[in-house]
C-alpha cells in the first residue's frame, strides 16, 4: 500500500492528537510528515502516513478513523496518495 494523507478537523479540544497518533501507532501506521495548526479555536492537522506495515486493509483503517472522529468530535478523512494527487492537481 502507498502512503495516505489523513487529514484531522474540527472544534480543538484536549487529547485529539494524541488519539489520532495512538491508533496509528497500535496499528502500525508509521506518521511521515505532520503539520497542525490551531485557528480562532478551529482544529487542523494534516499527516502523511504509511500504512505499510499495518495488519489492517485500507477499508478497515478508513472505516476506524472515520468512528474515532465521530467519538472525540471532529472529522477525520483518509485518502490513498495518489487519489488526493490527482484532486489536487493544477
Amino acid at each position: 500500500m502507498q502512503k495516505v494523507i489523513i487529514t484531522v478537523v474540527g472544534k480543538d479540544c484536549v487529547g485529539i492528537m494524541a488519539k489520532v497518533c495512538t491508533y496509528l501507532a497500535d496499528n502500525k501506521i508509521n506518521i511521515n510528515d505532520i503539520s497542525q495548526t490551531i485557528v480562532s479555536g478551529y482544529f487542523n492537522m494534516m499527516m502523511i502516513a504509511d500504512p505499510e506495515l499495518s495488519p489492517l486493509p485500507f477499508d478497515k483503517i478508513e472505516k476506524d478513523l472515520e468512528e474515532l472522529g465521530e467519538k472525540i468530535g471532529v472529522h477525520i478523512k483518509i485518502q490513498r496518495e495518489e487519489i488526493f494527487a490527482m484532486m489536487h492537481r493544477i
